[in-house]
C-alpha cells in the first residue's frame, strides 16, 4: 500500500488547481459512464461559494441548519445544456452546482481519471468535499487524475459550472449565438494501467503519401517501454522503444490507400506498449497549399462548403450525441457538400469523428470571435491553451485540414496582429501539416470593388473571406462585374460566409425588400453570390452562412427572427428554403478529381 500511495501521488500534483490535459480517443478506453440524472442547486447570487455548498455538510445538533441542499431540488440531463431543461433557467447566465453519485472500487495497479468532454464555462470540480481542480473555456476537454481521492464505495464528485460571458475570456463579453451553460458533453470515470499510453500521433508525413510517422506517449513510472504500432490492413508492425520521457518516434514507409470524400478510408491501428492499448481509426490524406491551390492528396480540390453551429435546432438547444451529429452532417450531405465548418469554436468529439467517416473534410476553429481583449494579460496564454486542447484532441482525425485561429477580428483592436501571428506560429509548431487561417470581415468595398487589404492574411495559409453583399451591404454594381484587389495575390481564397435572412415559408411580396424577411429576397442573394464567385480570383472553396437557422438573442425582430438567427438554407426544423436549391445545383455542376 505504500508503494502504491507513492507510485500515485508522483502523478498528480492536487495543490494546483488548473485542469489535466485530456488523454487521447477516450471513446477508446475503459471508461464508465456519468452520464444520466445529476443534482443540481441553482445559484444565481454566487453565494454557494460562500456556503461551500461542495462539503454538503448534515445538521449534528437540533440547533443546526444549512441554507443549501441537493436532496429535493431540481435534476438537470448530463450531457445536455441547462438552458432548454428547465423554463426559469432559458436566460440564465450565472452558476449551477452539480452532483453525482458514482461507486468505485479502486485497484491498487490501476490509475483512475475524471474525464469532461467540455463545460460552458468556467468549471470547478469537487470530489469527496476535495478541489481536484478547475478549467476555463467552452469546448473543449480536460481531466484529472483522481486515483488517491477515491473511496471504496460511493463517492460524490461536484461542479461548479459558470457560463457567465468573460470580458477576457474565450469568447468575450459578445457574440452572435446562444449561450448553453452547462456539463454540455460526456462525463466519464476513466481506468488505466499506472502506466499508460497518454497521448499519440499518426498521419503521413507532409508532402509524403508512403511515409507515416508520429509518436506515442506513455505516461508513469515505466516510461521506458517497448512500443509497437500495428496496423493490420497493411500487414504493418513497426516496433520501437520510448525514451526517459516516455515518447517513442515512429516512421512507417508502406503504401496506403489515401483517404477523400469520394472513399473515405480508414485503418484500424493499434498501439501498444508494454502496459497497455489503445485502438483506433485513421485516415491517411495528404493536405497542402501549392501555389494559388489547395491540394489534396496531390490533386487540386474545390471545398463546397457549410458552416454549421453546435445546436440541434429541432429541439432548439445544444448539439451533443452521435445522433444529433449524424443529423446536421447528413443536411450538410445533402446539399452537395464535401466540406464543413464548424463555428465558431471546436465542436464535440462525435461530429469529427463521423464526419470523417462520411467523407467530409472539416475546418476547425477556435471561439476568438470578434472583440477579444487581446492586449488584457492573460488572453494570449488562454488562447494557446485552447489551441493545444483542440490540436490534442482531434490532430489524427484525417479529414481536418484547416485550423481557424480567429473569426471577424478588428485591425484596430490592440495587440491583435501580434497575439494572432504568434498564435499561428504555435500552431505550426504543435502541426505543420495542416492549413491555417482566420476569416476577416473588414474589406472595403467602392465601385463594385473588394478591397481585400488586412495584412493579417500575409500570416496565414488561406484567405477566408466574410462578405455578405445583399444583406449587410447593398450590391454597387452587377455581381458578375465585380472586382478585387487582394493584399496577397499568391494565396487560395475561400469565401468563408455569405448569405442573408429569410423566414421559411415567407413569401411576401414585393419580394425584394430587405425588411419583408422573405425567401425569394434571400433566394436573390444567393443567384447573385453564385455570379460574384466566377469573379473571385483563386477561389478554392465557398461556405454559405450557414445550414440551418440557430438561436441567437441578439436577434429581435419579433415577427421574423424572435430570437433566432434566420440565415439558415434550412429552417429550425429542416425545412428547405428557396436559397438551398441555388447551392445544391452550384455544387452538383462542380466535380472535384481524387
Amino acid at each position: 500500500m505504500t508503494i502504491c500511495f507513492i507510485i500515485l501521488t508522483s502523478f498528480c500534483d492536487y495543490n494546483s488547481v488548473s485542469a489535466q490535459s485530456a488523454m487521447m480517443n477516450v471513446m477508446a478506453r475503459k471508461c464508465s459512464t456519468l452520464n444520466g440524472k445529476w443534482q443540481v442547486i441553482i445559484d444565481p447570487t454566487g453565494v454557494g461559494e460562500w456556503r461551500q455548498v461542495w462539503k454538503e455538510r448534515k445538521p449534528e445538533k437540533k440547533t443546526d441548519f444549512f441554507e443549501y441542499s441537493f436532496e429535493g431540488g431540481p435534476v438537470l440531463n448530463v450531457p445536455g445544456d441547462f438552458n432548454t431543461q428547465l423554463p426559469e433557467l432559458t436566460y440564465y447566465e450565472g452558476t449551477i452546482w452539480y452532483k453525482k453519485v458514482f461507486k468505485c472500487t479502486p485497484k491498487p495497479d490501476k490509475r483512475l481519471f475524471l474525464h469532461f468532454g467540455a463545460v460552458n464555462y468556467l468549471a470547478d470540480v469537487y470530489l469527496n468535499g476535495n478541489l481536484v481542480g478547475s478549467h476555463e473555456g467552452g469546448f473543449t476537454p480536460f481531466q484529472f487524475e483522481i486515483s488517491n481521492l477515491v473511496k471504496d464505495g460511493e463517492n460524490t464528485v461536484i461542479v461548479k459550472v459558470n457560463n457567465q460571458r468573460q470580458k477576457d475570456g474565450i469568447p468575450g463579453v459578445g457574440y452572435d449565438w446562444f449561450n448553453y451553460g452547462g456539463i454540455n458533453r460526456d462525463v466519464n470515470l476513466i481506468e488505466t494501467p499506472v502506466s499508460y499510453i497518454e497521448d499519440y500521433s499518426i498521419q503521413l508525413n507532409k508532402n509524403s503519401q508512403t511515409e507515416i510517422v508520429g509518436w506515442v506517449k506513455v505516461d508513469g513510472l515505466k516510461s521506458v517501454q517497448q512500443v509497437e504500432v500495428n496496423i493490420p490492413e497493411l500487414k504493418v508492425k513497426f516496433k520501437t522503444q520510448s525514451n526517459n520521457e516516455g515518447v517513442a518516434k515512429i516512421n512507417i514507409k508502406s503504401k496506403v490507400e489515401l483517404w477523400n470524400p469520394e472513399k473515405p478510408k480508414l485503418y484500424q491501428v493499434i498501439i501498444q506498449s508494454e502496459t497497455d492499448t489503445v485502438n483506433d481509426e485513421i485516415g491517411f490524406r495528404t493536405i497542402e497549399v501549392k501555389g494559388t491551390k489547395i491540394l489534396l492528396n496531390g490533386k487540386p480540390v474545390f471545398l463546397k462548403g457549410v458552416n454549421i453551429h453546435e445546436e440541434m435546432p429541432l429541439r432548439g438547444a445544444k448539439a451533443y450525441s452521435k445522433t444529433d451529429a449524424f443529423i446536421l452532417l447528413n443536411w450538410a450531405k445533402d446539399i452537395g457538400c464535401n466540406f464543413v465548418r464548424l463555428a465558431h469554436y471546436p465542436h464535440n468529439e462525435y461530429m469529427v469523428k463521423l464526419a470523417e467517416e462520411m467523407g467530409l473534410l472539416i475546418w476547425e476553429e477556435l471561439p476568438v470571435y470578434q472583440h477579444i481583449e487581446f492586449s488584457t494579460p492573460g488572453v494570449d496564454q488562454k488562447m494557446e491553451w485552447m489551441l493545444k486542447e483542440m490540436i490534442k484532441r482531434d490532430k489524427n482525425r484525417c479529414s481536418i485540414i484547416i485550423w481557424s485561429l480567429a473569426n471577424e477580428t478588428y485591425s484596430f483592436t490592440p495587440n491583435r496582429d501580434n497575439a494572432l501571428i504568434k498564435l499561428e506560429k504555435k500552431c505550426k509548431q504543435l502541426d505543420s501539416t495542416r492549413l491555417t487561417t482566420t476569416p476577416i470581415c473588414t474589406q472595403g468595398y467602392e465601385n463594385n470593388t473588394f478591397d481585400v487589404w488586412d495584412t493579417l492574411y500575409r500570416h496565414f495559409d488561406v484567405i477566408s473571406i466574410n462578405e455578405y453583399l445583399g444583406w449587410y451591404t447593398p450590391w454597387q454594381g452587377s455581381p458578375k462585374e465585380t472586382k478585387w484587389k487582394m493584399v496577397c495575390d499568391d494565396k487560395p481564397v475561400i469565401l468563408s460566409e455569405f448569405g442573408g435572412e429569410a423566414l421559411y415559408g415567407n413569401i411576401l411580396e414585393p419580394s425584394d425588400v430587405a425588411n419583408n424577411w422573405t425567401e425569394g429576397y434571400q433566394e436573390q442573394i444567393y443567384k447573385d453570390q453564385v455570379e460574384l464567385f466566377k469573379t473571385i480570383p483563386n477561389l478554392n472553396g465557398v461556405s454559405p452562412w450557414i445550414l440551418v437557422d440557430f438561436r441567437s438573442l441578439s436577434r429581435m425582430q419579433p415577427v421574423y427572427q424572435n430570437g433566432w438567427n434566420r440565415k439558415g438554407l434550412l429552417s429550425d426544423m429542416g425545412n428547405k428554403k428557396k436559397a438551398w436549391y441555388i447551392m445544391k445545383k452550384y455544387y452538383d455542376d462542380i466535380k472535384n478529381e481524387y
